[in-house]
């Protein structure tokens, strides 16, 4: 059997691989494409127009075939499979038995470009990136209108081929951050990317990374920024944002929309964002420290009105502590999952009501309420949901070794994370590395 033959059986096995046998002006041709890619009645009435203009006007049938696509004299049968996949066309000419790959017109599998969903925008652009990888290449031409802009295509996968695309600005761009992303990628091009998580193998990160390795973010304005400072910016083919790598400290407390507001209220908002994090980390374990092992340390008014709010709570404040921390985690995970319009007031209320009725009980004390209230917000201050759940992670081992150690534990604890922060390097890059474009000094 030949190759258009083996096609045609596999058409006869799948409803959207369409083959037709038809005429192009005055040459027989073989046509095979997925319906559910190609607008096909469009695409043929082109293919027409142009075979009938290129025939009348005298050009030969390799000239005809040249305009129409890229001639494959003898292609094998994965290459034209995977072109199928593609959503590219396959014609075969049975006159010179060549086959040609032809770019048809596909159809609007992509939501148009809408405002963002995860990341809100007080002043700025509200163009948000979208699961179609053009448009989002389109949408960060329009942002960055430099010469320097280097943009690069790569497939990755055997059984499921996934596109992605690797930027940035060849005049500020860390080299050697460019180089082994690069390398990496062509070392694991066979491996198949489905999620986040095989990305990250496949650039060749730890998957027991505590700390993300890359950003990600659904602003252009974002990738801009991150271009600009010798970032390099990555998509994947149906992921509506920009993975930005290296994935930094100061990522946390900085956004690029914080520049459209005056400089002082600027370093405010980081300053805040800052008190947020040292907050979450801090006052869950200071909690536990200086109720369990040092109640010492507090003023004598403030011990008695913690002592007091504690009466009838049958065990230790470690305990009290994880149990409400972990209700918590379930309420922010359930407002996560649950529809916009029934999750924010069954959170809402289901929180009002349990954090009542636990009072009530003498399961938790009053005291205990308002830290961990308190904590939750502050674990929203920080930018990035990938950078909250390092954040919430990190607090648990703070609150444990409080409530073995006390103060010393806390501060052993957070030498403890800092340490571990330290010693991440991404390509070489450190995570407290300040990124700077590569024209400027970095100090």
């Amino acid at each position: 059997m030949t190759i258009m033959q083996n096609l045609k059986e596999r058409a006869r096995r799948n409803v959207d691989l369409r083959y037709q046998r038809l005429m192009l002006s005055d040459l027989e041709v073989e046509l095979l494409g997925l319906s559910s890619l190609i607008d096909l009645s469009i695409t043929l009435n082109h293919i027409h127009h142009q075979a009938h203009q290129d025939r009348s006007t005298g050009l030969s049938i390799e000239q005809v075939m040249t305009n129409l696509g890229s001639i494959e004299h003898h292609p094998s049968e994965d290459k034209l499979i995977s072109a199928l996949l593609r959503g590219e066309l396959v014609v075969r000419f049975e006159a010179v038995d060549a086959i040609v790959i032809i770019a048809p017109v596909s159809r609007v599998l992509s939501r148009s470009i809408e405002p963002p969903t995860s990341e809100n925008v007080l002043r700025g652009p509200t163009s948000a990136f979208t699961e179609d990888i053009d448009t989002n290449i389109g949408l960060v031409r329009s942002h960055v209108a430099s010469e320097h802009l280097q943009i690069h295509s790569y497939v990755l996968g055997t059984a499921q081929q996934k596109r992605l695309i690797l930027m940035w600005s060849d005049d500020v761009v860390d080299i050697s951050l460019r180089d082994n992303i690069i390398s990496m990628l062509q070392k694991n091009s066979g491996m198949d990317i489905h999620n986040l998580q095989q990305l990250s193998l496949a650039l060749g990160f730890s998957k027991w990374s505590l700390v993300t390795k890359f950003n990600t973010s659904e602003l252009p304005q974002e990738a801009e920024n991150a271009l600009c400072k010798g970032k390099v910016v990555l998509f994947l083919d149906r992921m509506p944002f920009a993975i930005i790598m290296p994935s930094l400290v100061w990522d946390m407390f900085a956004v690029e929309n914080d520049r459209s507001f005056p400089t002082v209220f600027m370093y405010l908002v980081r300053l805040l964002r800052v008190t947020g994090v040292l907050m979450n980390m801090l006052i869950p374990g200071l909690y536990v420290a200086l109720v369990s092992v040092n109640p010492d340390v507090l003023r004598i008014e403030l011990a008695m009105s913690i002592a007091k709010s504690r009466i009838d709570v049958p065990y230790p404040s470690l305990v009290e502590t994880l149990l409400l921390l972990v209700i918590l985690e379930l309420t922010l995970e359930a407002s996560i999952r649950l529809p916009k319009s029934i999750g924010p007031t069954l959170t809402m209320v289901g929180g009002i009501i349990l954090g009542q009725a636990v009072v009530s009980a003498k399961l938790v004390s009053n005291l205990l309420i308002i830290i961990l209230a308190a904590t939750t917000i502050a674990t929203s201050a920080v930018v990035g949901f990938h950078n909250s759940v390092t954040i919430r992670l990190f607090k648990y081992v703070l609150v444990i070794l409080s409530a073995v150690y006390g103060i010393i534990g806390l501060l052993a604890g957070l030498f403890l994370v800092c340490a571990y922060m330290a010693s991440l390097t991404t390509y070489g890059i450190p995570y407290l590395h300040v990124m700077k474009p590569r024209s400027k000094q970095n100090g």
